[in-house]
């Protein structure tokens, strides 16, 4: 997959500049986090979509949740929806997708750090992610996204 993004040639750049000086040293790739602004939208991702992980050939199932940006009482909370790709059987993380306003999208960090690692949804949902009403709810909306995934995956596996 080529990801056309500065921050990706920065870091080939430093591999360049290593093995030229002499070093070793080797890009470990990516797995397409990005984010955008469109006017108070915010949207992300990262990982692969369902179409890509279709195309790859992943069985997986998928799970999306609508939750806010911080406590629901506290003022400027704003909506946020958190969709889930996870292999089925293993529950690894896939992809995921975030879309939302002020502060939402930034949730995407988290997610490629678990993709990365190779995290399962019920790794995922041990998480200690931050919590105080101006940041997010009690349960964060990448632990529900995690919850809800984890019983995606767990119902499948009832069904074998």
């Amino acid at each position: 997959m080529v990801v056309a993004l500065g921050t990706h040639a920065n870091k080939q750049g430093r591999v360049a500049g290593i093995n030229i000086g002499g070093g070793y040293a080797t890009f470990p790739g990516v797995i397409g986090t990005a984010i955008t602004k469109v006017c108070d939208l915010e949207v992300a991702r990262t990982g692969l979509s369902s179409e890509e992980a279709l195309v790859a050939g992943y069985s997986f199932v998928t799970a999306s949740v609508d939750s806010t940006t911080k406590a629901g009482y506290f003022p400027g909370s704003r909506p946020i929806r958190v969709k889930m790709i996870a292999e089925r059987r293993s529950g690894r993380l896939l992809g995921a997708q975030v879309v939302g306003r002020e502060a939402a999208a930034k949730r995407i960090d988290a997610l490629a750090i678990c993709i990365w690692n190779e995290m399962t949804v019920d790794q995922i949902l041990s998480l200690d992610l931050a919590y105080a009403p101006p940041f997010a709810p009690v349960w964060d909306p990448v632990l529900i996204a995690a919850r809800k995934a984890f019983e995606a995956v767990e119902a499948d596996v009832r069904q074998l």
